[in-house]
């Protein structure tokens, strides 16, 4: 078996905690760091129905995309959902690593896995935010050669549904064929007039307001929105190959419970 704070320090190796954003909490969040660890849960995020998949499953770990804990807690009582969510970890002996903006930024990360998932070539970063320890640069978003040239907007936003399994695709057509792609996923719409800049004339993201789409037009950039969580849950099984991998041990799966939280009429 490895112990918890063994896959803190592999995360911490592929995905650097201290690159994080400086609004994030990423990091060791619950648990003890000497706890042995036989089998690990994957999942974008740490919800009551995760942490019960856990325990029914005996997994003694999460690692999650969205931390448990964001914002600062003052007590943890029943009395609140994150508190609840805290106490089903703690009484259950459930560690908590997430790794979140860091995981974003790094190469292979969320934004490459994305990038992937919609076939695009020749991919690069859309912003590079800086290098870490190692030289390697990271930054959020991705930017490559649409996979098939020319699709129109109402297009592409099928091909994106299709391939993430989105309940559904909100866009504005920019008025120019898909060429150049950049993505971004999670709530990036605040990188639009990045996405342009680059010579891009379309920008794959979630978590859209109404202004962003009107700016978009303006700016005639195809914008999708394609939904938080199928645009970041395409890092889970990847991560849990990686996990897999670096510690044969340990048994990994993603998440079963965890889906999609709203459908459409």
């Amino acid at each position: 078996m490895a112990a918890v704070r063994d896959i803190y320090n592999f995360m911490d190796k592929i995905a650097p905690f201290h690159i994080q954003e400086d609004f994030d909490n990423a990091g060791f969040l619950v648990g003890r760091g000497e706890s042995a660890v036989g089998r690990v849960l994957v999942a974008l995020d740490i919800t009551l129905e995760v942490a019960e998949e856990a325990r029914s499953w005996g997994a003694e770990l999460i690692v999650a995309h969205h931390p448990v804990v964001f914002h600062p807690v003052k007590s943890v009582t029943d009395g609140s959902l994150t508190g609840r969510v805290l106490l089903a970890l703690i009484e259950n002996k459930i560690a908590a690593i997430c790794a979140h903006t860091n995981l974003d930024a790094i190469h292979g990360g969320v934004n490459g896995c994305l990038a992937k998932a919609l076939e695009l070539t020749e991919i690069g970063q859309l912003c590079q935010a800086g290098v870490d320890a190692l030289d390697r640069p990271y930054g959020i978003g991705r930017v490559g050669a649409a996979h098939r040239p020319g699709l129109t907007a109402a297009e592409y936003a099928a091909f994106v549904k299709e391939k993430l399994g989105s309940a559904s695709v909100r866009y504005v057509d920019g008025g120019r064929p898909v060429q150049k792609v950049a993505v971004g996923g999670g709530a990036c719409g605040s990188m639009l007039e990045d996405a342009a800049a680059q010579g891009c004339d379309t920008f794959v993201t979630a978590d859209l307001k109404y202004n962003q789409f009107l700016d978009a037009r303006a700016l005639g950039l195809n914008l999708l929105d394609a939904g938080h969580f199928p645009t970041e849950n395409v890092v889970c099984a990847p991560l849990a190959g990686r996990l897999a991998k670096a510690f044969p041990q340990v048994e990994v799966r993603v998440s079963q419970t965890h889906k999609e939280v709203y459908s459409n009429a």
